[in-house]
């Protein structure tokens, strides 16, 4: 286009300026009767109209093809050859250029459709798809233009989208968005074949819209799912909890029982080692007192040996087996003197001892 419109500017110029010339000589030749310049004025006035012819030919016949565009050739109406991206010579009155846009399409959908389940949305997509520029002459004789091309794919997008679209529920379609765009799209591009002469780039569902009641409806749903999910959160809270509280109270019961266990045990062992103790200084006391004592070996059920002490109370009188009882009484009162000398008491010439009174509830023979 720059090339014609300099070529156009410049044979104007001399146009123009033949023109003049040939005018002025021509006028000049005539009132002056010279031949020579009426001859000069016919050559430039000649020249101004061959200038003139080739302004109206050559500069327009000048074509240039942008980036991102192809230009159909048609020569007298039919379409002959194509044009890519460049400056061409081409007789503009025989030749005429039809130019298409060879760059990514973006087309923009809004139409409604309706789901498996009867309900109403409104469907927003972006269609985007390039011509094949090898197909540019078939496009020509079959759409005629682009825009008839385009409406044409504008058709078929709708029609698949709501085809697909109908096969699912609303919920689901809701639910399963993300999956439904591609099969969306993979319907249209099987549909937009070879005879549609475009490349189907990619297809978007960018929105979709239900009424607003449906839209309510779905939002009371999905309320009462959050409660549900917190209501069975909050129980299981509780299970949780409670058995946490159980588990607490098992172990300090079993934490009590074995203490109390423990308790008892203590409490027999210092039984039984007082009960030894006893036996040791009934044995000790024994043998203060000349009865005969032995010692067995024995085993016990734990499978501890012990030593069992037998005191023979054969050709043993019952003053002399009581008198065990009574030393020991009084070996146990000495356990627990305080130091203090024991009262006494004088009667008829004679003295007693007054041994002081075990606890109360304890009788004097250390029984309860």
């Amino acid at each position: 286009m720059t090339i014609g419109v300099i070529l156009g500017v410049l044979f104007a110029l001399l146009f123009m300026g033949a023109f003049a010339a040939g005018a002025w000589s021509f006028r000049a030749g005539r009132k002056g009767g010279a031949a020579a310049l009426k001859v000069r004025g016919s050559c430039l006035l000649a020249a101004g109209v061959v200038l003139f012819v080739l302004f109206l030919l050559i500069p327009f016949s000048f074509r240039t093809v942008e980036a991102g565009e192809v230009a159909v050739v048609k020569h007298m109406g039919k379409a002959t050859r194509v044009r890519t991206a460049g400056t061409y010579f081409d007789f503009w009155i025989t030749e005429k250029y039809e130019i298409y846009d060879a760059k990514v399409q973006n087309m923009d959908i809004n139409a409604s459709a309706y789901s498996k389940d009867a309900q109403t949305m409104d469907i927003a997509m972006t269609v985007q798809y390039q011509i094949d520029t090898n197909k540019a002459i078939e496009i020509a004789n079959r759409y005629g233009t682009l825009d008839t091309l385009a409406n044409r794919i504008l058709s078929i997008s709708v029609e698949k989208a709501k085809s697909t679209l109908s096969a699912y529920s609303a919920m689901t379609i809701i639910e399963t968005r993300a999956t439904i765009s591609p099969e969306v799209e993979q319907a249209i591009k099987e549909s937009v074949d070879e005879n549609y002469y475009v490349n189907i780039e990619a297809v978007v569902l960018t929105n979709i819209d239900f009424s607003d009641a449906f839209e309510q409806t779905v939002e009371d749903k999905m309320i009462a799912e959050q409660e549900k999910l917190k209501a069975e959160y909050e129980k299981e809270t509780a299970i949780v909890n409670a058995e946490k509280e159980l588990e607490v109270a098992k172990l300090n019961a079993e934490a009590r029982i074995e203490s109390a266990k423990a308790d008892a045990q203590a409490q027999i062992e210092i039984a039984q080692a007082e009960a030894r103790a006893i036996r040791l200084k009934s044995v000790e006391v024994a043998r203060a007192l000349g009865f005969t004592v032995t010692e067995n070996t024995v085993t016990g059920e734990d499978g501890i040996n012990e030593i069992e002490y037998v005191i023979d109370f054969e050709n043993k009188t019952a003053e002399e087996i009581a008198l065990i009882t009574e030393y020991m009484k009084y070996i146990e009162y000495l356990s627990k003197w305080d130091g203090k000398l024991p009262s006494t008491v004088i009667t008829d010439g004679s003295a007693s001892v007054i041994l002081p009174l075990p606890d109360a509830g304890t009788s004097a023979d250390g029984t309860t």
